[in-house]
């Protein structure tokens, strides 16, 4: 809280962070690997424009860029959230767990 009492709203991020983001998807590493892993060269403008929005929103206290932000955050974890774990996580150890390891005997495959 700020001395009048009013709640001070922070972005979800220093807006350092966003400009770290963008810096390092402008990369020339970043590009190659992007490129390498998906095809196509990655797009940054959503880092630009969170850093615009978030020194926005800390120097004027603009409720659109305040939103925008948020509404971007939000994307972003729910595009991180849609992906499929690789391993099936298993709710119990296996029941041999503490057994001790059988060196010899070939592996299945």
């Amino acid at each position: 809280m700020d001395r009048s009492g009013q709640k001070l709203w922070r972005p979800p991020r220093a807006c350092d962070d966003y400009w770290s983001e963008f810096r390092h998807c402008k990369s020339l590493w970043n590009r190659f690997h992007h490129y390498y892993t998906h095809g196509t060269s990655p797009s940054c403008q959503q880092w630009k424009e969170d850093y615009r929005n978030c020194r926005e929103w800390e120097k004027r206290k603009s409720t659109e860029a305040k939103e925008a932000l948020q509404r971007s955050e939000r994307n972003r974890v729910a595009e991180q959230t849609k992906f499929t774990p690789v391993w099936k996580l298993r709710q119990y150890p296996p029941r041999d767990w503490n057994m001790p390891l059988n060196q010899d005997k070939p592996q299945d495959s």
